[in-house]
């Protein structure tokens, strides 16, 4: 997979948004590694130091009312995000061509106010 986004730079962004949205009132769940070196299936790791080569970084953020994001942005520019933002509002969110860290951080702003917006949060 061709390495498009900086995923080192993103889990960056990641960590200097928590006390962010952690102030907001969201729980944010810890930053997850996969390895594209690993066997089939691919455990997802806590620790960056146990991936050789990362294809992929995650976070789950929860908000009141059980409203949820789940994002996983993939090197090679997309991501996969998913929310629940109400009973009547949940689904996947439109994600590629993701260019940088400061791209991504964009696009995440977007995604938390779009997900938490909704439910009194962020």
């Amino acid at each position: 997979m061709e390495r498009v986004v900086d995923l080192g730079g993103v889990a960056a962004v990641l960590a200097a948004q928590t006390v962010g949205w952690r102030s907001a009132g969201l729980e944010v769940g810890q930053v997850t590694w996969r390895d594209a070196e690993a066997s089939w299936p691919q455990l997802l790791q806590t620790d960056r130091a146990r991936v050789h080569d990362p294809d992929s970084v995650g976070v789950v953020i929860s908000g009141p009312g059980e409203a949820e994001l789940s994002v996983v942005l993939f090197r090679g520019g997309w991501a996969d995000v998913d929310f629940i933002a109400s009973l009547d509002d949940a689904g996947s969110l439109p994600a590629s061509d993701i260019t940088s860290p400061t791209d991504f951080e964009a696009r995440m702003n977007q995604w938390v106010a779009r997900v938490f917006r909704m439910c009194g949060g962020a």
